[in-house]
Protein backbone atom coordinates (compact mmCIF):
# COMPACT_ATOMS: atom_id res chain seq x y z
CA UNK A 1 0.00 0.00 0.00
CA UNK A 2 2.75 2.41 0.92
CA UNK A 3 4.54 1.61 -2.37
CA UNK A 4 1.36 2.42 -4.35
CA UNK A 5 0.98 5.73 -2.54
CA UNK A 6 4.59 6.63 -3.31
CA UNK A 7 4.16 5.70 -6.97
CA UNK A 8 1.00 7.81 -7.22
CA UNK A 9 2.78 10.71 -5.55
CA UNK A 10 5.68 10.40 -8.00
CA UNK A 11 3.25 10.39 -10.95
CA UNK A 12 1.54 13.53 -9.67
CA UNK A 13 4.89 15.28 -9.26
CA UNK A 14 6.03 14.19 -12.76
CA UNK A 15 2.82 15.42 -14.39
CA UNK A 16 3.13 18.65 -12.44
CA UNK A 17 6.64 19.19 -13.75
CA UNK A 18 5.48 18.54 -17.31
CA UNK A 19 2.59 20.92 -16.80
CA UNK A 20 4.96 23.59 -15.52
CA UNK A 21 7.22 23.05 -18.53
CA UNK A 22 4.28 23.49 -20.91
CA UNK A 23 3.04 26.52 -18.99
CA UNK A 24 6.52 27.99 -19.25
CA UNK A 25 6.31 27.53 -23.00
CA UNK A 26 2.94 29.23 -23.11
CA UNK A 27 4.41 32.25 -21.32
CA UNK A 28 7.95 32.47 -22.67
CA UNK A 29 7.75 30.88 -26.13
CA UNK A 30 4.54 32.31 -27.52
CA UNK A 31 4.71 32.30 -31.31
CA UNK A 32 5.43 35.67 -32.91
CA UNK A 33 2.19 35.56 -34.86
CA UNK A 34 0.49 38.06 -37.12
CA UNK A 35 -2.70 37.48 -35.17
CA UNK A 36 -2.99 37.00 -31.42
CA UNK A 37 -5.61 34.27 -31.86
CA UNK A 38 -3.47 32.27 -34.31
CA UNK A 39 -3.22 28.50 -34.02
CA UNK A 40 -0.23 26.46 -35.14
CA UNK A 41 -1.49 24.11 -37.84
CA UNK A 42 1.50 22.35 -39.42
CA UNK A 43 5.29 22.26 -39.13
CA UNK A 44 8.04 21.12 -41.48
CA UNK A 45 11.44 20.50 -39.89
CA UNK A 46 14.39 20.21 -42.28
CA UNK A 47 17.14 18.91 -40.04
CA UNK A 48 20.73 17.85 -40.38
CA UNK A 49 21.66 14.48 -38.92
CA UNK A 50 23.23 14.31 -35.48
CA UNK A 51 26.90 14.07 -34.46
CA UNK A 52 28.74 11.60 -36.68
CA UNK A 53 32.30 10.45 -37.16
CA UNK A 54 34.38 12.10 -39.90
CA UNK A 55 33.54 10.80 -43.37
CA UNK A 56 37.15 9.75 -43.98
CA UNK A 57 39.51 7.61 -41.91
CA UNK A 58 41.91 9.36 -39.56
CA UNK A 59 44.89 8.65 -41.84
CA UNK A 60 43.23 10.72 -44.59
CA UNK A 61 43.68 13.91 -42.53
CA UNK A 62 47.09 13.09 -41.06
CA UNK A 63 48.93 14.99 -43.83
CA UNK A 64 47.80 18.31 -42.37
CA UNK A 65 48.42 17.74 -38.65
CA UNK A 66 51.51 17.39 -36.52
CA UNK A 67 49.92 14.58 -34.50
CA UNK A 68 47.51 11.74 -35.32
CA UNK A 69 43.79 12.39 -35.32
CA UNK A 70 41.73 10.49 -32.73
CA UNK A 71 40.10 7.22 -33.65
CA UNK A 72 36.32 6.88 -33.53
CA UNK A 73 34.32 3.89 -32.31
CA UNK A 74 32.00 3.86 -35.34
CA UNK A 75 32.74 3.57 -39.09
CA UNK A 76 33.39 6.76 -41.07
CA UNK A 77 30.30 8.91 -41.50
CA UNK A 78 28.16 7.02 -38.97
CA UNK A 79 25.97 8.58 -36.31
CA UNK A 80 27.58 7.94 -32.93
CA UNK A 81 25.73 6.71 -29.81
CA UNK A 82 26.34 10.17 -28.31
CA UNK A 83 24.90 11.73 -31.45
CA UNK A 84 21.85 9.46 -31.15
CA UNK A 85 21.28 10.56 -27.56
CA UNK A 86 21.55 14.24 -28.53
CA UNK A 87 18.85 13.83 -31.16
CA UNK A 88 16.64 12.04 -28.63
CA UNK A 89 17.00 15.11 -26.41
CA UNK A 90 16.01 17.33 -29.34
CA UNK A 91 13.00 15.14 -30.09
CA UNK A 92 11.83 15.29 -26.47
CA UNK A 93 12.25 19.06 -26.47
CA UNK A 94 10.29 19.42 -29.70
CA UNK A 95 7.44 17.39 -28.20
CA UNK A 96 7.22 19.68 -25.16
CA UNK A 97 7.43 22.82 -27.29
CA UNK A 98 4.87 21.68 -29.86
CA UNK A 99 2.55 20.51 -27.08
CA UNK A 100 2.87 23.92 -25.45
CA UNK A 101 1.90 25.49 -28.78
CA UNK A 102 -1.11 23.20 -29.09
CA UNK A 103 0.07 21.20 -32.10
CA UNK A 104 0.67 17.87 -30.31
CA UNK A 105 -0.59 16.27 -27.14
CA UNK A 106 1.82 16.35 -24.21
CA UNK A 107 2.00 12.55 -23.96
CA UNK A 108 0.74 9.36 -25.48
CA UNK A 109 0.88 7.94 -29.00
CA UNK A 110 -2.27 9.46 -30.44
CA UNK A 111 -0.28 11.94 -32.53
CA UNK A 112 1.99 9.30 -34.09
CA UNK A 113 -0.38 8.96 -37.06
CA UNK A 114 -0.03 12.70 -37.71
CA UNK A 115 3.79 12.66 -37.89
CA UNK A 116 5.83 11.68 -40.96
CA UNK A 117 9.60 11.25 -40.90
CA UNK A 118 11.55 10.99 -44.16
CA UNK A 119 15.31 10.43 -44.06
CA UNK A 120 18.11 10.12 -46.57
CA UNK A 121 19.41 6.61 -47.08
CA UNK A 122 22.64 6.98 -45.05
CA UNK A 123 23.00 5.32 -41.65
CA UNK A 124 23.47 8.69 -39.94
CA UNK A 125 20.24 10.13 -41.34
CA UNK A 126 18.12 7.04 -40.78
CA UNK A 127 19.34 6.67 -37.20
CA UNK A 128 18.78 10.38 -36.56
CA UNK A 129 15.18 9.95 -37.64
CA UNK A 130 14.79 7.03 -35.23
CA UNK A 131 16.35 9.05 -32.39
CA UNK A 132 14.01 11.99 -32.99
CA UNK A 133 11.02 9.63 -33.04
CA UNK A 134 12.15 7.90 -29.86
CA UNK A 135 12.61 11.19 -28.04
CA UNK A 136 9.41 12.78 -29.32
CA UNK A 137 7.08 9.78 -29.27
CA UNK A 138 8.63 7.22 -26.91
CA UNK A 139 7.34 3.65 -27.24
CA UNK A 140 5.08 4.69 -30.12
CA UNK A 141 4.92 2.93 -33.48
CA UNK A 142 6.32 5.45 -35.96
CA UNK A 143 8.32 4.54 -39.05
CA UNK A 144 11.29 6.38 -40.48
CA UNK A 145 10.86 6.22 -44.23
CA UNK A 146 14.06 5.98 -46.29
CA UNK A 147 15.38 4.37 -49.42
CA UNK A 148 17.79 1.43 -49.02
CA UNK A 149 21.24 2.43 -47.81
CA UNK A 150 23.42 3.71 -50.61
CA UNK A 151 20.47 4.80 -52.77
CA UNK A 152 20.59 8.20 -54.43
CA UNK A 153 17.47 9.85 -53.05
CA UNK A 154 16.59 12.87 -55.24
CA UNK A 155 14.89 14.53 -52.27
CA UNK A 156 18.30 15.07 -50.69
CA UNK A 157 20.72 14.80 -53.63
CA UNK A 158 20.97 16.96 -56.74
CA UNK A 159 20.65 15.00 -59.98
CA UNK A 160 21.58 17.74 -62.45
CA UNK A 161 25.21 18.26 -61.49
CA UNK A 162 26.57 16.99 -64.81
CA UNK A 163 24.76 19.75 -66.73
CA UNK A 164 25.15 22.54 -64.18
CA UNK A 165 28.92 22.46 -63.70
CA UNK A 166 30.16 25.12 -66.13
CA UNK A 167 27.46 27.67 -65.26
CA UNK A 168 27.78 27.00 -61.52
CA UNK A 169 31.54 27.46 -61.77
CA UNK A 170 31.04 30.78 -63.50
CA UNK A 171 28.56 31.87 -60.81
CA UNK A 172 31.06 31.21 -58.02
CA UNK A 173 33.91 32.75 -59.99
CA UNK A 174 31.82 35.90 -60.35
CA UNK A 175 31.60 36.17 -56.56
CA UNK A 176 35.30 35.70 -55.82
CA UNK A 177 36.92 37.84 -58.49
CA UNK A 178 37.65 34.90 -60.78
CA UNK A 179 40.48 33.53 -58.64
CA UNK A 180 40.08 30.90 -55.89
CA UNK A 181 43.23 32.27 -54.29
CA UNK A 182 41.31 35.38 -53.28
CA UNK A 183 39.49 33.28 -50.69
CA UNK A 184 42.81 32.44 -49.04
CA UNK A 185 43.56 36.10 -48.54
CA UNK A 186 40.04 36.96 -47.42
CA UNK A 187 40.20 34.36 -44.62
CA UNK A 188 43.92 34.41 -43.89
CA UNK A 189 43.49 35.18 -40.18
CA UNK A 190 41.12 32.27 -39.58
CA UNK A 191 43.25 29.96 -41.73
CA UNK A 192 46.32 30.92 -39.70
CA UNK A 193 44.48 30.16 -36.45
CA UNK A 194 43.44 26.71 -37.68
CA UNK A 195 46.90 26.03 -39.11
CA UNK A 196 48.38 26.77 -35.70
CA UNK A 197 46.03 24.24 -34.08
CA UNK A 198 47.00 21.65 -36.69
CA UNK A 199 50.67 22.37 -36.03
CA UNK A 200 50.21 21.65 -32.33
CA UNK A 201 49.63 25.19 -31.01
CA UNK A 202 53.33 25.92 -30.68
CA UNK A 203 54.28 22.53 -29.23
CA UNK A 204 57.57 21.13 -30.48
CA UNK A 205 57.30 18.50 -33.20
CA UNK A 206 59.29 15.31 -33.38
CA UNK A 207 62.44 15.54 -35.48
CA UNK A 208 61.72 14.90 -39.14
CA UNK A 209 57.97 15.07 -38.60
CA UNK A 210 56.57 17.06 -41.51
CA UNK A 211 53.08 18.14 -42.41
CA UNK A 212 51.40 20.09 -45.19
CA UNK A 213 50.40 23.58 -44.11
CA UNK A 214 47.00 24.82 -45.22
CA UNK A 215 48.81 27.62 -47.06
CA UNK A 216 50.73 25.07 -49.15
CA UNK A 217 47.55 23.77 -50.81
CA UNK A 218 46.98 25.09 -54.36
CA UNK A 219 43.66 26.91 -54.84
CA UNK A 220 41.46 26.13 -57.83
CA UNK A 221 37.87 26.31 -59.07
CA UNK A 222 36.70 23.86 -61.76
CA UNK A 223 33.50 22.13 -62.88
CA UNK A 224 32.85 19.11 -60.68
CA UNK A 225 32.37 15.41 -61.27
CA UNK A 226 29.70 12.96 -60.18
CA UNK A 227 27.09 14.63 -57.97
CA UNK A 228 29.26 17.74 -57.42
CA UNK A 229 28.57 20.65 -59.78
CA UNK A 230 31.74 22.47 -58.76
CA UNK A 231 35.10 21.58 -57.28
CA UNK A 232 36.35 24.39 -55.06
CA UNK A 233 39.79 23.34 -53.82
CA UNK A 234 42.48 25.03 -51.78
CA UNK A 235 43.16 26.18 -48.23
CA UNK A 236 39.55 27.21 -47.53
CA UNK A 237 37.98 23.98 -48.81
CA UNK A 238 40.42 21.81 -46.85
CA UNK A 239 40.03 23.98 -43.76
CA UNK A 240 36.26 23.56 -44.01
CA UNK A 241 36.59 19.79 -43.68
CA UNK A 242 39.21 19.91 -40.94
CA UNK A 243 37.37 22.50 -38.84
CA UNK A 244 34.24 20.37 -39.16
CA UNK A 245 36.21 17.39 -37.85
CA UNK A 246 37.24 19.46 -34.83
CA UNK A 247 33.59 20.40 -34.34
CA UNK A 248 32.69 16.71 -34.32
CA UNK A 249 35.36 15.95 -31.70
CA UNK A 250 34.07 18.77 -29.50
CA UNK A 251 30.38 17.94 -29.81
CA UNK A 252 31.10 14.22 -29.39
CA UNK A 253 32.35 15.09 -25.92
CA UNK A 254 35.85 13.75 -26.47
CA UNK A 255 38.48 14.38 -23.82
CA UNK A 256 40.40 17.65 -23.91
CA UNK A 257 43.46 15.77 -25.18
CA UNK A 258 41.47 14.39 -28.14
CA UNK A 259 39.77 17.69 -28.95
CA UNK A 260 42.17 19.57 -31.19
CA UNK A 261 45.10 17.87 -29.46
CA UNK A 262 44.40 19.75 -26.26
CA UNK A 263 44.48 23.21 -27.85
CA UNK A 264 40.86 23.80 -28.73
CA UNK A 265 38.16 25.34 -26.56
CA UNK A 266 34.73 26.66 -27.46
CA UNK A 267 36.00 30.15 -28.31
CA UNK A 268 38.73 28.88 -30.64
CA UNK A 269 36.32 26.43 -32.24
CA UNK A 270 33.83 29.19 -32.98
CA UNK A 271 36.64 31.16 -34.61
CA UNK A 272 37.83 28.40 -36.95
CA UNK A 273 34.28 27.32 -37.78
CA UNK A 274 33.99 30.56 -39.74
CA UNK A 275 36.00 28.69 -42.36
CA UNK A 276 33.36 25.99 -42.69
CA UNK A 277 30.60 28.58 -43.05
CA UNK A 278 32.67 30.57 -45.56
CA UNK A 279 33.27 27.58 -47.81
CA UNK A 280 29.55 26.77 -47.67
CA UNK A 281 28.73 30.39 -48.55
CA UNK A 282 30.45 30.06 -51.90
CA UNK A 283 30.23 26.35 -52.75
CA UNK A 284 26.59 25.83 -51.72
CA UNK A 285 24.82 29.13 -50.98
CA UNK A 286 25.75 30.92 -54.22
CA UNK A 287 22.19 31.82 -55.33
CA UNK A 288 22.22 30.46 -58.87
CA UNK A 289 23.76 27.15 -57.76
CA UNK A 290 21.58 26.94 -54.64
CA UNK A 291 18.37 27.38 -56.63
CA UNK A 292 19.23 24.48 -58.90
CA UNK A 293 20.40 22.23 -56.11
CA UNK A 294 17.53 22.94 -53.71
CA UNK A 295 14.64 23.13 -56.19
CA UNK A 296 13.39 19.57 -55.68
CA UNK A 297 13.58 19.79 -51.90
CA UNK A 298 11.90 23.20 -51.84
CA UNK A 299 9.16 21.89 -54.12
CA UNK A 300 8.47 19.08 -51.65
CA UNK A 301 8.44 21.44 -48.67
CA UNK A 302 6.05 23.81 -50.44
CA UNK A 303 3.70 20.97 -51.44
CA UNK A 304 3.60 19.66 -47.88
CA UNK A 305 2.67 23.12 -46.57
CA UNK A 306 0.13 23.61 -49.35
CA UNK A 307 -1.51 20.29 -48.49
CA UNK A 308 -2.05 21.48 -44.94
CA UNK A 309 -3.05 25.02 -45.95
CA UNK A 310 -5.71 23.86 -48.41
CA UNK A 311 -6.84 20.79 -46.49
CA UNK A 312 -6.74 18.85 -49.76
CA UNK A 313 -4.31 16.17 -51.01
CA UNK A 314 -1.56 17.61 -53.20
CA UNK A 315 0.00 15.34 -55.79
CA UNK A 316 3.65 14.63 -54.98
CA UNK A 317 3.49 16.06 -51.46
CA UNK A 318 5.55 14.18 -48.89
CA UNK A 319 3.65 12.97 -45.89
CA UNK A 320 -0.06 12.40 -45.49
CA UNK A 321 -3.11 14.68 -45.61
CA UNK A 322 -3.92 15.48 -42.00
CA UNK A 323 -0.28 15.44 -40.87
CA UNK A 324 0.70 17.98 -38.24
CA UNK A 325 4.45 17.45 -38.47
CA UNK A 326 6.82 16.50 -41.28
CA UNK A 327 10.48 15.86 -40.44
CA UNK A 328 13.01 15.69 -43.27
CA UNK A 329 16.38 14.32 -42.12
CA UNK A 330 19.18 15.27 -44.49
CA UNK A 331 22.53 17.02 -44.44
CA UNK A 332 24.09 20.43 -43.87
CA UNK A 333 24.25 20.84 -47.65
CA UNK A 334 20.46 20.58 -47.85
CA UNK A 335 20.00 23.36 -45.30
CA UNK A 336 22.69 25.52 -46.91
CA UNK A 337 21.27 25.24 -50.43
CA UNK A 338 17.69 25.89 -49.30
CA UNK A 339 18.95 28.94 -47.40
CA UNK A 340 20.90 30.14 -50.42
CA UNK A 341 17.90 29.73 -52.70
CA UNK A 342 15.64 31.67 -50.33
CA UNK A 343 18.26 34.32 -49.56
CA UNK A 344 18.04 33.84 -45.79
CA UNK A 345 20.62 34.12 -43.00
CA UNK A 346 20.90 33.63 -39.25
CA UNK A 347 23.33 34.02 -36.36
CA UNK A 348 23.13 31.63 -33.41
CA UNK A 349 25.54 30.63 -30.66
CA UNK A 350 28.12 33.13 -31.90
CA UNK A 351 28.24 31.70 -35.41
CA UNK A 352 26.88 33.04 -38.69
CA UNK A 353 24.99 30.70 -41.06
CA UNK A 354 26.53 27.65 -39.42
CA UNK A 355 24.78 24.29 -39.86
CA UNK A 356 26.00 22.05 -37.01
CA UNK A 357 24.79 18.50 -36.34
CA UNK A 358 21.10 18.49 -35.48
CA UNK A 359 20.57 22.07 -36.70
CA UNK A 360 17.25 22.61 -38.44
CA UNK A 361 15.27 25.02 -40.58
CA UNK A 362 11.70 25.07 -39.29
CA UNK A 363 8.70 26.15 -41.39
CA UNK A 364 5.57 26.85 -39.32
CA UNK A 365 2.10 27.27 -40.82
CA UNK A 366 -0.29 29.28 -38.62
CA UNK A 367 -4.01 29.99 -39.02
CA UNK A 368 -5.96 32.89 -37.54
CA UNK A 369 -9.02 31.68 -35.68
CA UNK A 370 -10.90 34.94 -36.29
CA UNK A 371 -10.64 35.30 -40.05
CA UNK A 372 -9.04 32.03 -41.21
CA UNK A 373 -6.02 33.74 -42.76
CA UNK A 374 -2.82 31.72 -42.85
CA UNK A 375 0.79 32.76 -42.56
CA UNK A 376 4.22 31.19 -42.32
CA UNK A 377 7.08 31.71 -39.88
CA UNK A 378 10.56 30.36 -40.59
CA UNK A 379 13.24 29.93 -37.95
CA UNK A 380 16.57 28.20 -37.49
CA UNK A 381 17.41 26.19 -34.39
CA UNK A 382 20.38 24.17 -33.13
CA UNK A 383 21.86 22.97 -29.88
CA UNK A 384 24.77 25.08 -28.70
CA UNK A 385 28.24 23.59 -28.87
CA UNK A 386 28.29 23.17 -25.09
CA UNK A 387 24.81 21.62 -25.00
CA UNK A 388 26.05 18.98 -27.44
CA UNK A 389 29.40 18.42 -25.74
CA UNK A 390 27.76 17.96 -22.33
CA UNK A 391 24.54 16.31 -23.57
CA UNK A 392 22.50 18.86 -21.63
CA UNK A 393 18.75 18.22 -21.39
CA UNK A 394 16.77 20.78 -23.38
CA UNK A 395 13.99 22.63 -21.57
CA UNK A 396 12.23 25.98 -21.67
CA UNK A 397 14.87 27.17 -19.19
CA UNK A 398 17.73 25.64 -21.22
CA UNK A 399 16.50 25.77 -24.82
CA UNK A 400 18.56 25.25 -27.94
CA UNK A 401 19.68 28.34 -29.81
CA UNK A 402 16.83 29.67 -31.92
CA UNK A 403 16.62 32.54 -34.41
CA UNK A 404 13.70 33.94 -36.40
CA UNK A 405 14.44 34.05 -40.12
CA UNK A 406 13.49 36.92 -42.42
CA UNK A 407 12.55 35.99 -45.99
CA UNK A 408 13.44 38.99 -48.18
CA UNK A 409 10.75 38.20 -50.73
CA UNK A 410 7.76 38.14 -48.36
CA UNK A 411 8.45 38.72 -44.64
CA UNK A 412 6.63 41.49 -42.80
CA UNK A 413 7.65 43.43 -39.69
CA UNK A 414 6.80 40.49 -37.41
CA UNK A 415 8.93 38.13 -39.58
CA UNK A 416 5.82 36.37 -40.93
CA UNK A 417 4.79 35.87 -44.57
CA UNK A 418 1.19 35.52 -45.62
CA UNK A 419 0.64 32.04 -46.98
CA UNK A 420 -0.05 33.44 -50.46
CA UNK A 421 3.11 35.59 -50.53
CA UNK A 422 5.22 32.75 -49.12
CA UNK A 423 3.99 30.35 -51.81
CA UNK A 424 4.73 32.89 -54.56
CA UNK A 425 8.20 33.61 -53.16
CA UNK A 426 9.19 29.95 -52.89
CA UNK A 427 7.82 29.06 -56.32
CA UNK A 428 9.94 31.85 -57.78
CA UNK A 429 13.03 30.14 -56.36
CA UNK A 430 12.16 26.71 -57.76
CA UNK A 431 13.53 25.78 -61.17
CA UNK A 432 11.10 23.18 -62.65
CA UNK A 433 13.98 21.73 -64.68
CA UNK A 434 15.45 20.31 -61.48
CA UNK A 435 12.28 19.07 -59.81
CA UNK A 436 12.56 15.29 -59.83
CA UNK A 437 9.88 12.71 -59.16
CA UNK A 438 10.63 10.37 -56.29
CA UNK A 439 11.87 6.94 -57.48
Amino acid sequence: MRFRVLCRLFSIILMGLLGCEMASWAQSAEAPSASKDAELQFVVILTRHGVRSPTGKAAKYREFSAAPWPEWDVPPGYLTPHGYDLMKLFGAYDRIKLAGQGLLASSGCGDAVHVTILADSDQRTRETGKALAEGMLPRCAIDVHALPEGSDDPLFHFRGAHTAGPLATAAIAGRIGGDAGHLTEAYRLQLAALDRVLAGCGKSQAAGDKRTSLFDIPASLTPGKGDHSVELRGPLATASTLSENLLLEYTQGMSAENTGWGCLDGAMLRNVLQLHAAESEYAQRTPMLARMTASNLLDNILKALEQSATGKPVAGAPGKPGDRLLILVGHDTNIATVAGALGINWIIDGRSDDTPPGGALVFELWRSQSDGSEFVHVRYTAQTLEQMREAQPLTAQNPPADAPVFLPACSREDQSCTWASFAVAVRADIDPTYVNAQP
